[in-house]
């Protein structure tokens, strides 16, 4: 099997750069541990146990971590993308060619910027999309979290059923390029 195509990078606010698990993994042990990070499902994570998810990724062939840097290039956010038929979702939908499963982060802060979470789902899925091979991209957040579900829709995602994942009861939920497009050019 071959690797998934990193997307090429879009214009936009922020830039990507791959993950590196064991120089990264300290600044993402302060995101992933944030009470405000409940969703990522670390809270309790050591910093060894996140070295450790981290360079499982980067040696799987179907999951890809990247960090977003903001204009100053220093990170801002974490996503991953993975290819839904092989990890996350197996089993628990049908798969079609060209979709992408994604998870985005965005680290907790004293000092918000409006805006900014919604400019990095935007950055995501148009970085996702840049890839001619990606034609869908599927979700699963936690039902509970409703943050989210509003920022997926406001980008085009669709709500398509609740599913039940080992560690939670997840909104499986695509956003097809048009939809992305016709959302974002709503904006």
């Amino acid at each position: 099997m071959t690797s998934m195509p990193m997307p090429t990078p879009t214009p936009t606010p922020f830039a990507f750069r791959p993950l590196d698990p064991l120089q990264d993994a300290e600044l993402l042990h302060r995101w992933v541990t944030h009470p405000k990070a409940a969703y990522w499902m670390m809270r309790d994570a050591r910093l060894e146990d996140v070295e450790r998810a981290y360079l499982e990724i980067a040696a799987d062939e179907h999951h890809n971590a990247l960090l977003g840097l903001g204009a100053d290039g220093r990170p801002a956010f974490l996503m991953e993308y993975y290819d839904p038929a092989h990890r996350e979702l197996v089993g628990l939908y049908e798969p079609e060619p060209g979709d992408v499963g994604m998870h985005f982060l965005t680290p907790a802060t004293d000092t918000p910027v409006h805006g900014f979470t919604r400019a990095v789902i935007t950055a995501v899925v148009a970085h996702l999309f840049e890839d001619p091979a990606t034609r869908r991209i599927v979700v699963e957040p936690d039902v509970r979290n409703t943050a989210v579900h509003a920022l997926n829709a406001a980008v085009g995602f669709v709500p398509v059923r609740e599913i039940q994942k080992p560690e939670k009861r997840a909104l499986l939920s695509y956003c097809t390029r048009e939809r992305f497009e016709r959302a974002v050019a709503a904006v």
